[in-house]
């Protein structure tokens, strides 16, 4: 830290992206004597560690930041769809506008931190150093702990080999060079995009197909803006109100089954025109619940992508007849040239579930059908999502167990922001509240609110703890396990659902519909904050 180590504050917040950076200065601003710890060398959480070839966000702007009138007017971005370069020049603009920095240690990771009961606070131990806090906010999102998958010989390959969330920070040069991704999900995607202008050969180690959604990219030149400035206050107010976050996607409340053909396509025709997330959430309202609808989403969708793909062999691979899992169920990527790739001779896709990888050797991947010459490996392999960030960390509460020993047998909060036996630990953008369906700067903001609002309310109050009591989390589990057997996203192997690490108890990880959500954390702090123990 700053001065002598063991300092004590009112609050320590974990990590600078849009929640933590949203603590801070709304904490300090309420007063409180507050210090943020970031593992990397500088702001934007995800988008400092988000560095690799074609890293870019899915969702479009001005959602995609923050509605301080301190910050906005004075920002313009060059992209519909920003990428990470964008994103990183717009967090020097927040640090510009609001000061942040001086209240950050950058390069300090937590990695321990105990609650001491006897004095109600937190010990926090961060890169051999260590300090204290009343309470403890969490704010390391749901993508701060990459998946390295156990294939055998990995540690063997002699080239570079990097985790699109461990990306060198210096950048990595893939021209001319024999690329392979494993993965394509959304950081693969994005990576192959970019890899097959420039890479002498590219590999593309594909287990599932990706159903990605075309994202209808659009530059600003000039003074060319998304909506004009004096929008922009209105604009923030819809997103608060949208389902997820985004102000313009707002569901057709009709099921997709009940309408003509006629009709159906119209509505689906003009979401795919829209871009982004639009044709996965801003179509009909039950994609996600009733199969038959779904289906004819997946067809649509299927109609869409097969004609950009010449070779049929490769065609049937990318876009097969009968769908993966269910449409959706998976989070969709958003490409712009993905599916044209792959018909480029210097483009090759290896069906994993046909041709599985028997190992890693220090030339490349040898599968049953060979081995194939790499000079660089990248690990498109996804994250332990949702409670990764939070498990790696050995919090460790009243009971003496950590959090990742307590929820070996499957996640207890409640309404994700705080978990029995961890007092004073609030948790921000995580597990079992909206986090994979929300957007992440209006959760900052809308979420972090009833934080600082919470924490106010002990403060006059004369309160020094607050605790989630076991009965309230039980309750919140049966309720997100509950919305998931009323839909199909259990259908999916996904990370929605805790699926993609081996080991990890199978469930729902988050609660879908932000609305619905703050209506019921609001009716909570309406009721004294009811399901928590205040003391």
């Amino acid at each position: 830290m700053t001065e002598a180590t063991n300092e004590a504050f009112d609050v320590l917040i974990i990590g600078a992206g849009f929640s933590g950076l949203y603590q801070l200065e709304r904490l300090r601003a309420e007063g409180f004597k507050v210090r943020l710890f970031e593992a990397g060398a500088g702001l934007g959480g995800i988008w400092h560690w988000n560095c690799y070839p074609g890293a870019r966000v899915d969702t479009h702007v001005p959602n995609y930041e923050y509605s301080n009138d301190s910050v906005w007017p004075e920002w313009q971005w060059s992209e519909r769809f920003p990428g990470w370069e964008e994103l990183r020049r717009y967090f020097a603009h927040v640090d510009d506008c609001l000061d942040l920095s001086r209240d950050i240690d950058f390069n300090t990771r937590v990695t321990a931190a105990r609650f001491a009961a006897d004095i109600g606070q937190w010990h926090i131990e961060a890169s051999g150093r260590t300090a204290r806090a009343r309470y403890l906010i969490a704010c390391t999102g749901f993508a701060a702990c990459a998946h390295i998958p156990d294939i055998a010989g990995l540690d063997s390959f002699a080239g570079p080999c990097h985790h699109t969330g461990h990306w060198p920070q210096a950048g990595l040069d893939l021209t001319d060079q024999r690329v392979g991704v494993i993965g394509t999900g959304a950081s693969g995607v994005q990576v192959i995009q970019e890899a097959a202008k420039v890479a002498r050969h590219l590999t593309v180690f594909q287990r599932t197909p990706m159903l990605a959604l075309a994202m209808q990219q659009q530059a600003y030149v000039g003074d060319d803006e998304p909506m004009p400035k004096s929008a922009y206050p209105e604009n923030f107010r819809r997103r608060v109100q949208a389902r997820g976050g985004i102000a313009d996607i707002v569901q057709d409340p009709r099921a997709a089954v009940d309408v003509s053909e006629e009709e159906r396509d119209a509505v689906f025709e003009t979401a795919w025109a829209k871009g982004g997330f639009h044709f996965w959430s801003g179509s009909f309202s039950d994609i996600l619940t009733n199969i038959e609808s779904n289906r004819l989403a997946y067809d649509f969708w299927r109609a869409k992508v097969r004609p950009r793909i010449a070779n049929p062999r490769l065609a049937d691979l990318l876009a097969p007849e009968e769908p993966p899992h269910p449409f959706g169920t998976k989070r969709p990527s958003l490409e712009q040239w993905y599916y044209d790739v792959f018909d480029q001779d210097n483009v090759s896709l290896v069906d994993l579930r046909s041709d599985p990888i028997e190992a890693i050797c220090p030339t490349g991947v040898t599968t049953g059908h060979g081995t194939h010459q790499l000079d660089i490996l990248v690990l498109a392999t996804g994250f332990d999502s949702a409670t990764g960030g939070l498990t790696q960390i050995d919090l460790r509460g009243t009971t003496g167990q950590s959090l990742e020993q307590v929820w070996r047998r499957g996640v207890r909060t409640h309404l994700g922001l705080a978990v029995p036996n961890f007092p004073n630990l609030l948790i921000l953008y995580g597990p079992q509240s909206p986090t994979a369906f929300w957007n992440g700067p209006t959760s900052a903001e809308v979420q972090g609110e009833w934080v600082v609002k919470c924490l106010r309310h002990l403060r006059e109050n004369g309160c020094g703890v607050i605790e989630a009591t076991e009965a309230a989390a039980e309750r919140w589990a049966a309720r997100i396990q509950a919305i998931a057997h009323g839909s199909l996203l259990p259908l999916a192997d996904s990370w929605y659902m805790g699926a993609n690490i081996p080991g990890k108890t199978r469930e729902l990880l988050f609660h879908p519909g932000a609305t619905d959500y703050m209506a019921l954390c609001n009716e909570s702090a309406d009721a004294g904050y009811e399901g928590f123990e205040l003391r």
